[in-house]
């Protein structure tokens, strides 16, 4: 059984309910519908967001009429297709396509450069690249660079000359499925690394990663037929594609909500009666400040029925989850880790039963193992920091045409992951840092996350990123970068009181006041704050005393 078989399973048993529904609220009431089939519904009130939904056989008929369009062009096992798009309705039809056709799916994220679209095309062998209206510009610049791609299609009205009309040439093609037996072992979709720590690796999956993600989601988070999962993060990443498979699991209903105003996502959960809903760090942060800022009010809106909040793709503050369940008393609270090379819900995971734990990442999940290792390979003893490792189905097949980089990380079965962790009596694991991240000053090590956990504490901090700048008699200090709540004074002086509460060695020695860059998936982007710091331009820093 392979995940397409969930798909199809769902359209015969459930063929006239939803599975998908798309809101847009910042969505330009002049744009196409580009679903002949797609129903647009609107509410009454003139405020109303953009609203249309499929239902699960529409869904795995526009799966098969994209295969069969692949199939009619010479493309099948092996061929790598690529998908440029905005989280849309559209999305993942074509993804579910592209695997239909015994394809090869890529998708790429969408903050992409031209030059990066380019890199990754190249990097993955890509034959076909799908794109949106939003990236014209983009491919525009790289239009003759990418020899190996002999096909783009395009997902909207008036495609540059270069494109071919998605949606139209999908109307001629057959909505049966392709004639295309797969199996578990057979390759199906390549992943780009984040990118957090240098240019992105490509990562090669087996239709097994994308199987066993199913159940590890729905083990952990027991989605039934009458849960309905919000969906904001971006589709092209592991982590919000496998929450969902969860939903494709047990047949249940999806909302992709095309924005993250805290806003948009009570009134999601609301009218379209979310019960679950996964966020990022940031959108959390963000909704609890509008609750308190009295921006939004929890009276005007129906939650009972939303059960769940989980968070995944970077650590958690644990004073972030004690003050939501302030607000939410009544949710379950989860915390999911994974990497892109360990696909997807949860290779470690708190459990909804363990909240009395938050700060931990958790235990293995279901079907996983995990150790915490030193260098030589051997286990550290509980309580000491060493390099996390996980063991499962969901491990990657390599970085596709690296072996040195995929040598550095795959030993045996199992997959170090770069991140250093400790783990306490009970089992459980915390997560203390990237094993690049570690700052050494004066010869002890520091851990990053451990200080930006303290500073969060300060009711003035929104967000803060610690990373080690050059120092001449130390080798490297913290440096912490600090974005402060709207209307909040807070001066480095005042930061280096607050921080007396840590340990001499692990306070900051300087502050530098600026809004945390994170990339898409939550991720604070360390690359770039080292890249702007760490080159002898610290003339916007308060140093500390």
């Amino acid at each position: 059984m392979v995940i397409t078989d969930f798909l199809e399973r769902n359209a015969r048993l459930y063929g006239e309910e939803t599975a998908l529904v798309e809101l847009n609220p910042t969505e330009d009431r002049d744009r196409a519908v580009t679903w002949r089939e797609a129903s647009l519904i609107e509410s009454a009130r003139p405020d109303a967001p953009y609203r249309r939904e499929m239902s699960w056989a529409d869904f795995d008929r526009r799966a098969n009429r994209f295969a069969n369009l692949l199939l009619s062009r010479g493309l099948g096992k092996g061929s790598k297709v690529a998908i440029l798009m905005m989280n849309c309705l559209e999305y993942l039809p074509i993804y579910f396509g592209i695997l239909k056709a015994g394809c090869i799916a890529v998708p790429m994220n969408f903050r992409y450069s031209g030059e990066e679209i380019r890199y990754c095309l190249d990097l993955a062998d890509v034959e076909v690249l799908v794109f949106g209206p939003e990236f014209v510009e983009r491919m525009d610049s790289i239009q003759g660079k990418t020899p190996k791609l002999r096909m783009q299609f395009y997902v909207g009205k008036n495609g540059p000359k270069y494109t071919e009309d998605c949606i139209r040439l999908m109307g001629f093609c057959s909505a049966s499925a392709p004639p295309v037996a797969m199996e578990l072992e057979d390759f199906a979709a390549i992943y780009f690394s984040s990118g957090t720590t240098g240019f992105p690796k490509a990562i090669l999956h087996r239709h097994r990663s994308l199987y066993y993600s199913c159940l590890t989601e729905q083990n952990h988070h027991g989605q039934t037929r009458e849960d309905v999962f919000l969906c904001i993060p971006p589709l092209y990443h592991t982590g919000a594609k496998m929450h969902w498979f969860g939903s494709l699991m047990t047949g249940s209903k999806a909302v992709i909500l095309r924005g993250v105003k805290p806003e948009w996502i009570l009134r999601a959960v609301t009218e379209e009666k979310c019960t679950i809903v996964w966020l990022l760090v940031p959108w959390a942060q963000d909704l609890l400040d509008a609750i308190d800022d009295g921006r939004v009010n929890l009276d005007h809106c129906l939650l009972d029925q939303w059960r769940l909040m989980h968070i995944g793709a970077q650590p958690v503050p644990p004073s972030l989850i004690r003050r939501w369940l302030q607000h939410f008393p009544h949710h379950q609270y989860d915390t999911n880790y994974g990497l892109s090379e360990s696909i997807g819900p949860g290779c470690v995971h708190l459990g909804v039963e363990n909240v009395r734990k938050v700060g931990a990442i958790g235990i293995p999940g279901f079907m996983w193992e995990a150790r915490i290792l030193n260098p030589d390979g051997t286990d550290v003893a509980d309580g000491e920091v060493g390099e996390l490792a996980v063991k499962g189905p969901g491990v990657m097949e390599c970085y596709y045409h690296n072996p040195d980089a995929t040598a550095e990380v795959l030993h045996g079965d199992w997959l170090w992951t770069g991140d250093m962790a400790r783990r306490d009596e009970e089992g459980f694991i915390y997560l203390v840092d990237r094993k690049k991240d570690v700052i050494i000053t004066g010869g002890e090590n520091l851990y990053p996350v451990e200080i930006e956990d303290f500073i969060r504490r300060n009711e003035k901090v929104k967000d803060v990123a610690v990373i080690g700048t050059p120092d001449q008699r130390l080798g490297e200090i913290a440096t912490a970068v600090v974005e402060l709540r709207e209307g909040a004074k807070c001066d480095a002086a005042e930061l280096d009181v607050f921080c007396r509460g840590l340990p001499r060695y692990k306070r900051p020695r300087r502050y530098i006041f600026e809004k945390v860059p994170r990339n898409p998936t939550g991720k604070i982007e360390k690359p770039k704050l080292r890249e702007k710091y760490c080159n002898g331009r610290l003339v916007e820093a308060q140093v500390s005393g």
